[in-house]
Protein backbone atom coordinates (compact mmCIF):
# COMPACT_ATOMS: atom_id res chain seq x y z
CA UNK A 1 0.00 0.00 0.00
CA UNK A 2 1.46 3.48 -1.00
CA UNK A 3 1.82 5.78 1.86
CA UNK A 4 1.68 9.28 2.53
CA UNK A 5 3.20 12.61 4.75
CA UNK A 6 0.53 13.32 7.44
CA UNK A 7 0.07 16.76 6.63
CA UNK A 8 3.28 19.18 6.50
CA UNK A 9 5.37 16.81 9.00
CA UNK A 10 7.38 13.62 8.16
CA UNK A 11 5.00 11.28 9.39
CA UNK A 12 4.53 8.88 6.65
CA UNK A 13 1.00 6.34 6.59
CA UNK A 14 -0.79 3.97 4.67
CA UNK A 15 -3.53 6.03 2.65
CA UNK A 16 -6.05 3.79 4.10
CA UNK A 17 -6.28 3.48 7.61
CA UNK A 18 -7.97 1.16 9.52
CA UNK A 19 -10.83 2.48 12.07
CA UNK A 20 -11.65 0.15 15.63
CA UNK A 21 -14.87 1.98 16.63
CA UNK A 22 -16.45 -1.41 17.09
CA UNK A 23 -13.65 -3.50 18.90
CA UNK A 24 -14.36 -4.67 22.03
CA UNK A 25 -18.26 -4.29 21.63
CA UNK A 26 -19.31 -5.43 18.15
CA UNK A 27 -15.95 -6.86 16.68
CA UNK A 28 -14.42 -9.79 18.90
CA UNK A 29 -10.65 -10.50 19.29
CA UNK A 30 -11.13 -12.99 17.31
CA UNK A 31 -12.19 -11.13 14.08
CA UNK A 32 -9.95 -8.25 15.61
CA UNK A 33 -7.14 -9.97 14.83
CA UNK A 34 -7.94 -11.05 11.32
CA UNK A 35 -8.95 -7.00 10.48
CA UNK A 36 -5.48 -6.19 11.94
CA UNK A 37 -3.39 -9.35 10.35
CA UNK A 38 -5.26 -8.34 6.76
CA UNK A 39 -4.56 -5.09 7.33
CA UNK A 40 -0.73 -5.47 7.98
CA UNK A 41 -0.07 -7.83 5.65
CA UNK A 42 -1.64 -5.63 2.60
CA UNK A 43 0.87 -2.95 3.90
CA UNK A 44 -0.95 -0.62 6.11
CA UNK A 45 0.18 0.93 9.09
CA UNK A 46 -2.31 3.62 10.33
CA UNK A 47 -4.26 2.22 12.73
CA UNK A 48 -7.08 4.75 14.48
CA UNK A 49 -8.98 4.12 17.88
CA UNK A 50 -10.16 6.39 20.55
CA UNK A 51 -10.03 6.08 24.37
CA UNK A 52 -13.76 6.18 24.62
CA UNK A 53 -14.22 3.30 21.43
CA UNK A 54 -16.05 0.49 23.47
CA UNK A 55 -15.65 1.93 26.59
CA UNK A 56 -11.67 1.72 26.86
CA UNK A 57 -12.03 -2.11 25.15
CA UNK A 58 -10.93 -1.01 21.65
CA UNK A 59 -7.40 0.14 22.65
CA UNK A 60 -7.43 -2.60 25.11
CA UNK A 61 -7.73 -5.34 22.12
CA UNK A 62 -5.61 -3.54 20.33
CA UNK A 63 -2.70 -3.72 22.90
CA UNK A 64 -3.03 -7.14 22.88
CA UNK A 65 -2.83 -7.78 19.20
CA UNK A 66 0.05 -5.74 18.60
CA UNK A 67 1.75 -7.99 21.78
CA UNK A 68 0.98 -11.08 19.97
CA UNK A 69 0.51 -10.55 16.22
CA UNK A 70 1.96 -7.52 15.20
CA UNK A 71 4.93 -6.26 15.96
CA UNK A 72 4.77 -2.44 17.43
CA UNK A 73 7.16 -0.83 15.12
CA UNK A 74 4.97 -1.67 11.96
CA UNK A 75 2.31 0.43 13.17
CA UNK A 76 1.16 4.08 13.63
CA UNK A 77 -1.24 3.81 16.23
CA UNK A 78 -3.38 6.92 16.87
CA UNK A 79 -6.17 7.58 19.46
CA UNK A 80 -8.02 9.81 20.62
CA UNK A 81 -9.20 12.02 24.46
CA UNK A 82 -11.93 14.47 25.39
CA UNK A 83 -15.09 13.00 24.95
CA UNK A 84 -16.45 11.48 28.32
CA UNK A 85 -19.46 9.63 28.53
CA UNK A 86 -21.22 12.42 30.97
CA UNK A 87 -24.54 13.31 29.65
CA UNK A 88 -24.01 16.86 31.78
CA UNK A 89 -20.80 17.31 29.84
CA UNK A 90 -20.01 15.65 26.55
CA UNK A 91 -16.39 16.48 26.08
CA UNK A 92 -13.80 17.36 28.73
CA UNK A 93 -10.72 19.18 27.04
CA UNK A 94 -8.79 20.47 30.46
CA UNK A 95 -5.32 19.53 30.70
CA UNK A 96 -5.69 17.44 34.00
CA UNK A 97 -7.90 15.15 31.94
CA UNK A 98 -6.41 14.57 28.84
CA UNK A 99 -2.90 14.01 30.19
CA UNK A 100 -4.61 11.48 32.89
CA UNK A 101 -6.78 9.67 29.81
CA UNK A 102 -3.59 9.74 27.44
CA UNK A 103 -2.28 7.95 30.44
CA UNK A 104 -4.73 4.99 30.50
CA UNK A 105 -4.02 4.93 27.15
CA UNK A 106 -1.28 4.11 26.94
CA UNK A 107 -1.66 1.75 29.86
CA UNK A 108 -4.59 -0.57 27.59
CA UNK A 109 -2.71 -0.38 24.89
CA UNK A 110 0.71 -1.86 26.21
CA UNK A 111 3.03 1.03 24.98
CA UNK A 112 5.08 3.94 25.83
CA UNK A 113 3.93 6.01 23.26
CA UNK A 114 1.39 6.75 20.67
CA UNK A 115 2.62 7.89 17.26
CA UNK A 116 -0.52 10.56 16.78
CA UNK A 117 -2.81 11.68 19.80
CA UNK A 118 -6.02 13.63 19.02
CA UNK A 119 -8.31 16.00 20.76
CA UNK A 120 -10.96 14.17 20.17
CA UNK A 121 -13.73 17.46 20.32
CA UNK A 122 -13.67 21.28 21.25
CA UNK A 123 -14.86 21.90 24.56
CA UNK A 124 -16.20 25.53 24.76
CA UNK A 125 -15.48 25.11 28.27
CA UNK A 126 -11.89 25.40 28.68
CA UNK A 127 -9.67 27.80 27.19
CA UNK A 128 -8.11 26.44 23.82
CA UNK A 129 -4.38 27.27 24.97
CA UNK A 130 -5.00 24.84 28.16
CA UNK A 131 -6.20 21.71 25.71
CA UNK A 132 -2.76 23.28 23.13
CA UNK A 133 -0.80 22.87 26.54
CA UNK A 134 -1.82 19.05 27.13
CA UNK A 135 -0.39 18.35 23.48
CA UNK A 136 2.70 20.14 24.21
CA UNK A 137 3.27 18.38 27.45
CA UNK A 138 2.46 14.91 25.43
CA UNK A 139 4.64 15.13 22.84
CA UNK A 140 7.77 16.64 24.95
CA UNK A 141 7.37 13.79 27.36
CA UNK A 142 7.65 11.49 24.82
CA UNK A 143 4.08 9.84 25.28
CA UNK A 144 3.15 11.36 21.84
CA UNK A 145 4.79 11.42 18.77
CA UNK A 146 2.44 14.09 16.71
CA UNK A 147 -0.31 15.92 17.73
CA UNK A 148 -3.95 17.24 16.10
CA UNK A 149 -7.66 17.48 16.68
CA UNK A 150 -10.63 15.79 15.58
CA UNK A 151 -14.04 16.71 14.77
CA UNK A 152 -13.13 21.08 15.10
CA UNK A 153 -14.91 23.02 12.78
CA UNK A 154 -13.27 25.52 10.55
CA UNK A 155 -12.38 28.45 12.92
CA UNK A 156 -11.74 25.93 15.42
CA UNK A 157 -8.59 24.28 13.59
CA UNK A 158 -7.65 27.43 12.72
CA UNK A 159 -7.82 28.57 15.75
CA UNK A 160 -5.74 25.39 17.24
CA UNK A 161 -3.43 25.13 14.44
CA UNK A 162 -2.67 29.27 14.66
CA UNK A 163 -1.93 29.05 18.09
CA UNK A 164 0.42 26.51 18.08
CA UNK A 165 2.68 28.42 15.10
CA UNK A 166 2.38 31.42 16.88
CA UNK A 167 5.88 30.36 18.74
CA UNK A 168 7.88 27.84 16.57
CA UNK A 169 10.29 25.70 18.73
CA UNK A 170 7.95 26.26 21.81
CA UNK A 171 4.91 24.94 21.07
CA UNK A 172 4.24 21.00 18.72
CA UNK A 173 2.81 22.32 15.37
CA UNK A 174 -0.92 20.12 14.42
CA UNK A 175 -0.45 17.32 12.37
CA UNK A 176 -3.65 15.90 11.57
CA UNK A 177 -7.64 16.79 11.94
CA UNK A 178 -9.98 13.95 11.90
CA UNK A 179 -13.73 14.77 10.49
CA UNK A 180 -16.42 12.66 9.11
CA UNK A 181 -15.95 13.36 4.85
CA UNK A 182 -17.78 11.15 2.09
CA UNK A 183 -19.67 11.73 -0.80
CA UNK A 184 -22.60 12.02 1.40
CA UNK A 185 -20.90 14.70 3.67
CA UNK A 186 -19.13 17.50 2.26
CA UNK A 187 -19.69 19.50 5.27
CA UNK A 188 -15.56 19.81 5.62
CA UNK A 189 -15.02 21.33 2.34
CA UNK A 190 -16.87 24.67 3.24
CA UNK A 191 -13.91 25.84 5.82
CA UNK A 192 -12.33 22.98 7.54
CA UNK A 193 -10.40 21.99 4.02
CA UNK A 194 -9.11 25.49 3.11
CA UNK A 195 -8.08 26.03 6.87
CA UNK A 196 -6.20 22.36 7.10
CA UNK A 197 -4.35 23.27 3.29
CA UNK A 198 -3.61 26.86 4.49
CA UNK A 199 -2.03 25.68 7.30
CA UNK A 200 -0.36 22.43 6.07
CA UNK A 201 -2.84 20.08 8.18
CA UNK A 202 -3.65 16.31 7.05
CA UNK A 203 -7.43 15.14 6.74
CA UNK A 204 -7.84 12.03 8.02
CA UNK A 205 -12.00 11.19 6.57
CA UNK A 206 -14.13 9.08 9.69
CA UNK A 207 -17.20 7.39 8.01
CA UNK A 208 -15.28 7.28 4.73
CA UNK A 209 -18.10 5.11 2.91
CA UNK A 210 -21.14 7.31 4.20
CA UNK A 211 -21.80 5.20 7.40
CA UNK A 212 -21.71 1.98 4.72
CA UNK A 213 -24.22 3.44 2.71
CA UNK A 214 -22.38 4.39 0.00
CA UNK A 215 -21.45 0.24 -0.16
CA UNK A 216 -24.89 -0.29 -2.01
CA UNK A 217 -26.05 -2.57 0.81
CA UNK A 218 -29.33 -0.59 1.75
CA UNK A 219 -30.29 0.03 -1.94
CA UNK A 220 -33.29 -2.60 -1.50
CA UNK A 221 -33.60 -2.33 2.45
CA UNK A 222 -31.92 -2.90 5.49
CA UNK A 223 -29.67 -6.32 5.72
CA UNK A 224 -30.42 -8.06 8.98
CA UNK A 225 -26.47 -8.53 9.49
CA UNK A 226 -25.58 -4.52 9.00
CA UNK A 227 -25.07 -1.79 10.74
CA UNK A 228 -28.28 -0.29 10.23
CA UNK A 229 -30.01 -2.89 11.69
CA UNK A 230 -27.95 -2.75 14.97
CA UNK A 231 -30.34 -1.52 17.77
CA UNK A 232 -26.82 0.79 18.79
CA UNK A 233 -25.97 1.96 15.31
CA UNK A 234 -29.33 2.10 13.39
CA UNK A 235 -29.74 5.87 14.52
CA UNK A 236 -26.14 6.41 13.31
CA UNK A 237 -26.82 5.02 9.97
CA UNK A 238 -30.52 6.60 9.38
CA UNK A 239 -30.05 10.00 8.65
CA UNK A 240 -28.08 8.95 5.13
CA UNK A 241 -31.42 6.82 4.25
CA UNK A 242 -33.25 9.48 2.72
CA UNK A 243 -34.01 10.54 -0.95
CA UNK A 244 -30.99 12.89 -1.76
CA UNK A 245 -28.71 10.36 -0.43
CA UNK A 246 -30.48 7.77 -2.54
CA UNK A 247 -29.55 9.84 -5.77
CA UNK A 248 -26.42 9.94 -5.08
CA UNK A 249 -25.74 6.13 -4.13
CA UNK A 250 -27.76 5.47 -7.48
CA UNK A 251 -24.67 7.28 -9.54
CA UNK A 252 -21.97 5.80 -7.33
CA UNK A 253 -23.62 2.67 -8.34
CA UNK A 254 -23.81 3.76 -12.11
CA UNK A 255 -20.32 4.76 -12.08
CA UNK A 256 -19.33 1.41 -10.34
CA UNK A 257 -21.53 -0.52 -13.59
CA UNK A 258 -19.49 1.42 -16.29
CA UNK A 259 -16.53 0.67 -14.32
CA UNK A 260 -16.69 -2.76 -13.40
CA UNK A 261 -15.96 -2.13 -10.14
CA UNK A 262 -17.73 -2.11 -6.83
CA UNK A 263 -20.00 1.02 -5.24
CA UNK A 264 -17.26 1.01 -2.29
CA UNK A 265 -14.39 0.65 -4.60
CA UNK A 266 -15.59 3.61 -6.28
CA UNK A 267 -16.59 5.35 -3.29
CA UNK A 268 -13.31 4.84 -1.16
CA UNK A 269 -11.18 5.90 -4.30
CA UNK A 270 -12.98 9.09 -4.70
CA UNK A 271 -12.57 10.17 -1.22
CA UNK A 272 -8.93 9.31 -0.77
CA UNK A 273 -7.50 11.16 -3.99
CA UNK A 274 -9.78 14.53 -2.50
CA UNK A 275 -7.27 17.49 -2.06
CA UNK A 276 -5.70 17.47 1.44
CA UNK A 277 -6.59 13.87 2.19
CA UNK A 278 -4.11 11.99 3.96
CA UNK A 279 -5.93 8.46 4.74
CA UNK A 280 -9.59 7.74 5.11
CA UNK A 281 -10.65 5.71 8.25
CA UNK A 282 -12.33 2.34 7.08
CA UNK A 283 -14.41 0.88 9.89
CA UNK A 284 -14.61 -2.53 8.48
CA UNK A 285 -16.14 -4.90 10.54
CA UNK A 286 -15.29 -8.11 8.85
CA UNK A 287 -11.72 -9.24 6.80
CA UNK A 288 -14.25 -9.83 3.91
CA UNK A 289 -14.93 -6.05 4.31
CA UNK A 290 -11.60 -5.19 4.51
CA UNK A 291 -9.96 -7.23 1.56
CA UNK A 292 -12.85 -5.27 -0.37
CA UNK A 293 -11.85 -1.42 1.04
CA UNK A 294 -8.20 -2.83 0.35
CA UNK A 295 -8.74 -3.75 -2.97
CA UNK A 296 -8.87 -0.37 -4.00
CA UNK A 297 -5.78 0.61 -3.75
CA UNK A 298 -5.20 -0.28 -7.79
CA UNK A 299 -8.13 2.03 -8.32
CA UNK A 300 -7.69 5.90 -9.91
CA UNK A 301 -11.10 6.85 -10.67
CA UNK A 302 -11.29 8.84 -14.46
CA UNK A 303 -11.76 12.32 -14.25
CA UNK A 304 -14.81 12.69 -16.02
CA UNK A 305 -16.63 10.19 -13.51
CA UNK A 306 -14.76 12.07 -10.49
CA UNK A 307 -16.26 14.62 -12.20
CA UNK A 308 -20.22 13.43 -11.98
CA UNK A 309 -19.55 12.36 -8.82
CA UNK A 310 -19.08 15.56 -7.76
CA UNK A 311 -22.10 17.13 -9.54
CA UNK A 312 -24.04 15.47 -8.08
CA UNK A 313 -23.21 15.12 -4.74
CA UNK A 314 -22.03 18.66 -4.24
CA UNK A 315 -23.51 20.74 -1.08
CA UNK A 316 -24.75 24.30 -1.43
CA UNK A 317 -22.30 26.39 -0.71
CA UNK A 318 -22.84 30.28 -1.33
CA UNK A 319 -22.35 33.83 0.26
CA UNK A 320 -19.50 34.29 2.47
CA UNK A 321 -17.85 31.27 0.31
CA UNK A 322 -18.58 32.32 -3.21
CA UNK A 323 -17.66 35.68 -4.05
CA UNK A 324 -21.04 37.83 -3.80
CA UNK A 325 -20.46 38.70 -7.46
CA UNK A 326 -21.30 35.45 -8.84
CA UNK A 327 -24.59 35.00 -6.56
Amino acid sequence: MKQRHLGRTGLRVSRIGLGTLTWGRDTDEHDAAELLKAFWEAGGNLVDTADIYGGGEAEYLLGRLIADLVPREDLVISTKAGSVPDPERRVDGSRGHLLAALDASLARLGTDHVDLWQVHAYDEDTPIEETLQALDIAVTSGRARYVGVSNFCGWQLARAATWQLAAPGARTALAGTQLEYSLLQRGVEREVLPAARELGIGLLPSSPLGRGVLTGKYRTGTPADSRGASEHLAPFVAPYLDDAAGRIVDAVATAADGLAVTPLQVSLAWIRDRPQVTAPIVGARTAQQLEAALSVETLTLPDEICRALDDVSAPVHRYPDHDWSTL
